[in-house]
């Protein structure tokens, strides 16, 4: 009896194996596997940037009268980005993930608008470092962008698994849920407006 019981045992523990592989089981936790790795780059660009700005905002201020509110702006901007943190966890949920990308976007603006201001200063187009950094975070965006884009494709890919079918029914068995892409942010290809503020700050002195 125990021999029969061992071999039953045996069987079904073959037929469940067979069952998940044939309904996509390890196909899913690949895929995941493939945009937590595609995350963890995005989120390596994201570090690289947010290490840069103390010494380009560093490198700005020795500007003679530059305007002082974008560099608080880019400023608290890399604050808050830095108070926000995400799991792969956190991948599944939609809310989450829209706030962290809508800080690390108005981030991206902000140093936008610093750049823009920038080219307002001679003497800053003419420093070796600022224009080092500058080359530095422009090819930060560069990657952030490609990263991003990467992401997506694991997420399309990770996302069309749980709800072909037959690994929707794994899926929604072992609580595969459909994560979050990265959205492009409106009006994104737009300069950002810059209003230069140098008289009204002269005013303020005097």
């Amino acid at each position: 009896m125990r021999a029969i019981k061992s071999i039953l045992l045996g069987v079904t523990v073959l037929f469940l194996a067979w069952s998940l592989y044939g309904c996509g089981y390890n196909s899913l936790v690949s895929s995941e596997e493939k945009v937590t790795s595609a995350w963890s780059q995005v989120e390596n660009q994201y570090q690289r940037r947010a290490d840069l700005i103390p010494n380009l905002v560093k490198t700005v201020q020795g500007a003679a009268d530059f305007e002082k509110s974008v560099l608080t702006e880019v400023t608290e901007m890399r604050s808050k980005v830095g108070q926000m943190k995400i799991n792969p966890q956190d991948l599944n949920d939609p809310e989450k993930f829209q706030q962290y990308q809508k800080a690390q976007d108005n981030l991206s603006t902000s140093l936008s608008r610093l750049l823009v201001v920038s080219e307002n200063y001679p003497q800053l187009k003419s420093n070796e470092s600022f224009l080092q950094l500058q080359s530095q975070l422009e090819g930060t965006e560069n990657r952030i962008s490609v990263e991003r884009r990467k992401f997506n494709e694991a997420v399309q890919e990770y996302n069309t698994s749980v709800r072909s079918f037959p690994t929707v029914v794994t899926a929604k068995l072992f609580g595969f849920k459909e994560k979050p892409y990265f959205k492009g942010k409106e009006g994104s290809d737009q300069t950002p407006d810059v209003e230069f503020n140098f008289n009204k700050e002269e005013k303020k002195k005097n």
